[in-house]
């Protein structure tokens, strides 16, 4: 164990997701258990650069484990990216005497740490905090679960009006640039087609995928798509797309938005949460640093931060297949 420890900061970073209240309150607790301070940073590195910071003990999180979104608000920081905004938030954090930070986010809020480390010789951990699920290093971000059953209890229930007006629906999906969220939420909600940034179906394959669907006597279908997906422009240029093609069907367009980042986390995230923030907060007490918690084969593992921001998750080729069977 390192002697050098004796304080740790906590901050929130980028998009919220749900869990990230679970991890704040895990890192705290954990520093409670070890006799480690902690402090929490508001509003991500722009508070670290205007000194937010409140001192938190294991009663300053009672209560928040169900909770969405995070209580110590998120903000993203251009100030952050200037050598002059760093050396701000580097001097505050020496005022408090803080000796490290564990910060919950994604890749971007990651490349801050990792260069904020290597410039002043700063110990960090990440947590990787985004319903995307596009970092490499961990097989589930937080929020990723709780995202896939909002979409499927919400896809579910789209189907519902599907069936009774005997309507095509396009159900934009996040993932703007990883199709996790679209695939797994079309297998699990049953969809006719998916449409994924890292697949390009093509406008003319989606048509005859229809088209069969049409003939083997469905009168409703679901297509959920990313919002990365490189077949149109959009998902409404889809849609015009399959009216002028097929003006036999009756076409409707469902964007999800950010109602898949709210709401209360799943179990599995609560868990998972807790399990992150005892690693991160026992490896910075062990003297590691510049590290990504991350989960793999139910393990809790350390990635390179390096590694976890500039790697590339890749998309489920086994899901894949389930999916094109399950939707013949």
């Amino acid at each position: 164990m390192s002697d050098n420890i004796k304080k740790i900061a906590v901050l929130t970073s980028g998009g919220d997701s749900p869990g990230m209240n679970a991890a704040i309150r895990s890192v705290v607790r954990t520093c409670a258990y070890h006799n480690v301070e902690c402090v929490a940073v508001y509003r991500g590195y722009q508070g670290m650069i205007e000194g937010d910071f409140k001192p938190m003990n294991a009663r300053s999180v009672n209560n928040i484990i169900n909770r969405g979104g995070t209580i110590l608000k998120s903000a993203r920081s251009n100030d952050f990216r200037t050598p002059e905004g760093r050396k701000k938030a580097y001097e505050h954090l020496k005022e408090q005497g803080i000796d490290a930070f564990v910060v919950i986010g994604g890749d971007g809020s990651f490349t801050g740490a990792m260069i904020f480390s290597e410039e002043f010789g700063f110990p960090v951990m990440g947590i990787p905090g985004t319903i995307d699920n596009d970092i490499y290093g961990t097989s589930f971000t937080l929020g990723y679960d709780t995202a896939l059953n909002t979409v499927v209890e919400a896809i579910d229930k789209i189907r519902d009006t599907a069936i009774s007006h005997n309507r095509l629906f396009f159900v934009e999906v996040m993932g703007r640039d990883a199709g996790h969220i679209a695939l797994n939420t079309g297998v699990g909600a049953g969809a006719e087609e998916i449409l994924i940034p890292e697949e390009n179906l093509g406008l003319e394959r989606l048509l005859e995928s229809l088209e069969r669907s049409r003939l083997s006597g469905k009168s409703s279908s679901i297509v959920v798509v990313a919002e990365g997906d490189k077949i149109g422009k959009s998902v409404f240029e889809l849609k015009e797309y399959v009216e002028q093609n097929h003006p036999d069907y009756d076409v409707r367009v469902t964007v999800l938005g950010h109602i898949q980042r709210g709401g209360r986390p799943t179990c599995f995230d609560r868990v998972l949460a807790s399990r992150m923030g005892v690693k991160a907060v026992e490896s910075l007490i062990e003297g590691k640093s510049n590290y990504m918690v991350g989960f793999t084969e139910d393990k809790i593992m350390l990635t390179p931060l390096e590694k976890a921001v500039k790697g590339k998750s890749e998309i489920d080729r086994e899901l894949l297949r389930v999916s094109d069977i399950m939707t013949t």
